[in-house]
C-alpha cells in the first residue's frame, strides 16, 4: 500500500491514481500481500537470503506502527461504570469529573485515571467485636478495649454494636479524609461511649436498646458531616449488652431478684383487680338494699298514717260503730295468731276441736294479713284520692 501511494505521488498531481483510460484499481489480494511483506520486513520476519545485513523497514511502516499505537492508547481510555458504582476521573491526580453508570471515555494513562467506587454497597463497622470468615466457618472475638464502657450509675457494661453505612458523596470520600472508614469507626466508638455514659445500666439492658441505638446514629452522623467524610450511616444495631464476665453471677442474682419483685407485684395487682370489683359490687348492693329498705319503711309508714286518717274520719262520723268495728278487728287479729280456743262455759253442747285445722287456719290467716299489709302500703294514692273527695265535699 505504501509503495502504491509513493508511486502515485511520483506522477503528476493532477492525474488520478489509476489513470484516465478506464484503468481498474489494483487487485486487493496483491495489496494485502504487499502490506504483509512490508510488515514482516519491519520486524525482520521476512525470508532470509543469507545476507548478514538486516532488511530495512520502509519509511511508511514506522508511521503505520505509530498510528496503531496511538489508536490502542486512545482505546485504553474507554471504561464502563456499573449501576452500583460511581466513577471519579483524575487528571494528573487532581479531580476532574464524576461519572455515573454506562460507557465513558477519558484521556488514557498517564494523563487521566479512573477510580471506581461502589456507592450502593452497605458496609459494616464492628465495635466491640470482630467477625472473621474462613472457608465455611465464622470466627468471632471480643475486643475488650472497645466493648467495656462506664454507665451513668458507675457500672461497667460490655456492649457490642454494628454500624452499617454507605458512601453518599464520592468526591468527599476520596479527597477530604485520608482514611474515612477508620474515621467512621473512631467517631462511632466515641458516640457510643458518650451515649452509654449518659444512661443507667438497667435502662441499657432493658427498654433502652432502640433509643440508645438511635442516639448513637444521630451523634455519629453529626460528626461525620462535620468532618465531610462523604459517609452516611444507615442503621446502628446493639448486638449484645451485658455486665462484665467477672460480675456475671452477681448480676444474674440481681436479675432474678428483680424478676421475683416484678412477679410479686403482678400477683398483687391481679389480686387487687379481682377483689376490688367484688368489693365495689358488694358496696353497691348494700347501698341499693338500704335504699330499698328506706323506701319500704317510708311507704309503710305513709300507708299506716293514711289508714289512720281514714279511720279517724269514719270515727268522727260514727264513733260507736267505728269503735265496735275496731275492737272486733283487733280481737280477730289477736285470736288469729294464737293457738288457744275460747269456749263459752255456759254452753252445754259438747264440741269437737280440730286442732290441726285450727293451726292451718292460723297460718292461712297470717299470710292473708301480710298480703293486706302489702296492699295498705301500696294504697297512698287511694288515700290521697279520698282526701281530695273530702275536700270537695
Amino acid at each position: 500500500m505504501e509503495v502504491f501511494i509513493m508511486a502515485w505521488n511520483d506522477n503528476n498531481s493532477n492525474q488520478k491514481p489509476w489513470g484516465d483510460n478506464n484503468q481498474t484499481p489494483p487487485d486487493l489480494d496483491g495489496v494485502i500481500k504487499e502490506f504483509k511483506d512490508q510488515f514482516n520486513g519491519l520486524f525482520g520476519s521476512g525470508n532470509s537470503t543469507g545476507s548478514s545485513d538486516a532488511p530495512k523497514a520502509p519509511k511508511g511502516s514506522v508511521r503505520f506502527v505509530v498510528i496503531i499505537g496511538v489508536l490502542v492508547w486512545m482505546l485504553s481510555g474507554i471504561y464502563i461504570i456499573d449501576p452500583a458504582e460511581k466513577g471519579v476521573v483524575l487528571r494528573f491526580g487532581a479531580f476532574q469529573e464524576e461519572t455515573s453508570q454506562g460507557p465513558h471515555w477519558h484521556l488514557p494513562f498517564p494523563i487521566e485515571s479512573v477510580n471506581r467506587v461502589n456507592v450502593a454497597q452497605i458496609r459494616t463497622a464492628e465495635i466491640g467485636y470482630r467477625n472473621a470468615v474462613q472457608g465455611n466457618r465464622n470466627f468471632g472475638g471480643n475486643v475488650s478495649s472497645e466493648s467495656l464502657m462506664l454507665t451513668k450509675d458507675e457500672n461497667m457494661i460490655d456492649a457490642k454494636f454494628a454500624v452499617q453505612y454507605k458512601i453518599n458523596d464520592v468526591q468527599a470520600y476520596l479527597f477530604n479524609v485520608a482514611t474515612p472508614d477508620t474515621t467512621l469507626r473512631q467517631v462511632s466508638e466515641s458516640a457510643i461511649r458518650q451515649v452509654v455514659g449518659q444512661n443507667t445500666m438497667d435502662y441499657i439492658l432493658t427498654e433502652g436498646r432502640v433509643s440508645i441505638a438511635d442516639d448513637i446514629k444521630e451523634k455519629s452522623q453529626e460528626l461525620l458531616d462535620l468532618y465531610q467524610t462523604g459517609l452516611q450511616i444507615t442503621t446502628v444495631n446493639m448486638q449484645d449488652a451485658q455486665p462484665p464476665e467477672q460480675v456475671q453471677a452477681a448480676f444474674s442474682d440481681a436479675v432474678k431478684a428483680r424478676e421475683d419483685k416484678q412477679r410479686l407485684i403482678n400477683e398483687a395487682q391481679t389480686y387487687a383487680n379481682d377483689i376490688l370489683p367484688k368489693s365495689r359490687g358488694l358496696a353497691a348492693r348494700l347501698l341499693e338494699e338500704s335504699k330499698a329498705y328506706k323506701s319500704e319503711v317510708t311507704s309503710k309508714s305513709e300507708g299506716e298514717a293514711s289508714r289512720f286518717k281514714q279511720i279517724l274520719a269514719e270515727y268522727e262520723k260514727a264513733p260507736a260503730v267505728t269503735r265496735e268495728r275496731l275492737y272486733r278487728e283487733t280481737m280477730e287479729s289477736v285470736f288469729a295468731s294464737t293457738s288457744k280456743v275460747v269456749v263459752d262455759s255456759k254452753a252445754n253442747s259438747m264440741m269437737y276441736l280440730p286442732i290441726d285445722k285450727l293451726i292451718n287456719n292460723k297460718r292461712a290467716n297470717t299470710q292473708t294479713t301480710s298480703q293486706a299489709t302489702q296492699e295498705q302500703v301500696e294504697a297512698p294514692s287511694g288515700a290521697r284520692n279520698i282526701f281530695r273527695d273530702r275536700g270537695v265535699r
